[in-house]
């Protein structure tokens, strides 16, 4: 994906690949920060309370997003030994990656709404591209994080409201096969045209079009053929 676009059009290809480390930078800073916010020093001491994007991409991340347009950044680490509320200073940690996300979203969709209302279509800016680029992988990002499954996000907050003894088949299964049904959903996303991750594209677009009260989705067409 990145590869082909690289070739195609490498400016659009620099401020995808901009946009990326941003929000995957600043998804991962937030978790590090309320962590210590809420009493853990651990990801500090691990230099990840920090805006560096080096200290957040992991290779084995990076890699197939650049070849598939999907990966990850290096999971941010935190002792809930050490939290004042274990249960639930876990959840806050966790959402405060997606809540961060969806600010940055927030900030890219007023600042591309301001350009577009002085800019014409015939004279479309980096600056327009790499915000809308912004908007769509922060929305993409914060909604596929919640998705209550293991590891992503989603899952601290369904671990603490299934919290109760007879709700341990239900987090077992989120816990053992819900990464299996997400790396199999991830082979299919990328070996077919079947867009099995509607789930997030779907809401992700809507939200897009409602931020920027006009249809995403043909300018995402619009983009990538200018």
């Amino acid at each position: 994906m990145f590869l082909e676009l690289l070739f195609g059009n490498p400016a659009v290809a620099a401020a995808w690949i901009v946009a990326i480390f941003v929000a995957l930078t600043v998804h991962e800073f937030s978790h590090a920060l309320v962590a210590k916010l809420r009493g853990d020093l651990t990801a500090e001491r691990e230099g990840r309370l920090t805006l560096n994007p080096l200290s957040h991409i992991d290779l084995m991340g990076l890699i197939p997003l650049l070849l598939f347009g999907f990966g990850w950044a290096k999971p941010v680490p935190f002792n809930p030994y050490n939290l004042k509320n274990p249960k639930w200073d876990s959840v806050l940690i966790a959402l405060a990656g997606p809540a961060s996300n969806l600010i940055l979203a927030i900030i890219s969709g007023i600042g591309l709404r301001i350009l577009l209302a002085t800019t014409t279509f015939e004279s479309i800016s980096l600056l327009v591209i790499f915000l809308f680029l912004s908007l769509l992988i922060n929305l993409f990002l914060m909604i596929f994080n919640l998705v209550p499954i293991h590891p992503l996000d989603g899952s601290k907050l369904a671990f603490a409201l299934l919290d109760h003894p007879k709700y341990e088949s239900a987090r077992r299964f989120i816990a053992i096969r819900g990464p299996q049904i997400l790396m199999v959903m991830v082979f299919v996303a990328i070996l077919t045209n079947v867009n099995v991750f509607f789930f997030v594209s779907g809401p992700a677009f809507a939200l897009c079009d409602l931020m920027l009260s006009d249809t995403c989705y043909g300018f995402f067409g619009l983009l990538f053929t200018f």
